[in-house]
């Protein structure tokens, strides 16, 4: 959710101020349009603007998708720029409110952690790990952040390794093992006078940043456009030059398969899959000032989604549902 672009490259306040000029356009991607926006205005340092966006969107009156990753966002927010007492309340009603997505998790935990309520985040990180991964065989992409953080606060309280612990040094990509990146002496080490010593920090600390923007950030370079059954009938019955390009619902999720399989093996990373809607895609038509039947622009209406966020991972994480909308298991549907 945090912008993952050097503050040195970019015009933070002006970046907000477009994103909130693009939400203005795209009310169905408000929320993610503006969250980003209140990222932007917090590194910029504008901390109260910021919290103004996060109460524009919790005051909505269209419901949010996630309105507890808002609250934790907020209350973030706010403790940086002294409102302890309010930013605990909110945390506070999070943890009561126990929410189903990680995120809001990972953010008041790590709030915590930030100012020193190491005991409180590892509960935090504990109690969300505990309700998203209890009796669950394969942890999600999602949750990897939950377990990682939970494994930092735990190697700073000096507590003994458990079966999360394990668990997380078994999930870590970084080339640098879990409890390396995590030793509390690291901390000894920035003030090293050994050049050696603060090049082999520099390395993990590295290795850190690239797990944690891996986990925050996932860029979809390519995204294909995926219709549902519904949408697709609807889009072919007012546009049939378009039926060429879709004779069938099955033979459009083949195609989207397959040339998804395709770009992964030419080695193209970061692959996704964006849902399109046909009040969407004709709004969009009449934004290019063409025709919705113009097969040109639906790779165009596919990017253009992908830049507002609407894309997901491909191929699904083990163990998750398929893209297609089946319900099934991806393993058992277009994956077989």
């Amino acid at each position: 959710m945090r912008p993952d672009t050097p503050a040195e490259n970019v015009d933070h306040t002006a970046e907000a101020a477009r994103l909130e000029r693009t939400a203005g356009l795209y009310p169905e991607d408000a929320e993610a349009l503006l969250l980003q926006a209140a990222a932007h205005l917090e590194l910029s340092g504008d901390r109260p603007a910021a919290t103004t966006l996060y109460d524009r969107l919790l005051s909505s009156a269209d419901g949010l998708e996630n309105p507890y990753l808002v609250r934790a966002l907020k209350a973030s927010n706010l403790w940086e720029y002294g409102h302890e007492a309010e930013a605990r309340a909110i945390i506070t009603g999070i943890r009561v409110a126990a929410p189903r997505d990680p995120a809001p998790w990972v953010i008041v935990a790590e709030s915590l952690e930030a100012h020193d309520e190491l005991e409180a985040a590892h509960e935090t990180f504990t109690e969300g790990a505990r309700l998203l991964l209890t009796d669950v065989a394969e942890p999600p992409y999602s949750t990897h952040p939950l377990l990682f953080g939970r494994h930092r606060v735990r190697r700073m309280l000096g507590v003994a390794h458990d079966d999360w612990d394990v668990l997380a040094d078994t999930l870590s990509t970084a080339p640098v093992p879990l409890d390396e990146l995590h030793d509390p002496k690291r901390v000894w080490s920035l003030g090293s006078d050994n050049p050696a010593e603060l090049q082999a920090e520099i390395s993990r600390l590295r290795a850190e940043l690239g797990t944690y923007r891996e986990a925050l950030s996932r860029p979809f370079p390519v995204a294909v456009l995926h219709w549902p059954a519904n949408e697709l009938a609807e889009l072919v019955a007012a546009y049939p030059a378009l039926a060429e390009e879709y004779p069938s619902h099955e033979t459009h999720l083949a195609t989207i398969e397959a040339s998804l399989r395709e770009l992964a093996s030419s080695g193209t990373p970061n692959l996704g899959i964006v849902t399109g809607t046909v009040p969407s895609y004709e709004a969009f038509a009449a934004s290019e000032g063409t025709s919705p039947s113009d097969t040109d622009l639906l790779p165009q209406y596919a990017t253009t989604l992908a830049a507002r966020g609407r894309a997901v991972e491909w191929p699904p994480q083990r163990g998750a549902v398929c893209w297609c909308g089946s319900g099934r298991g991806y393993e058992g549907c277009h994956s077989a």
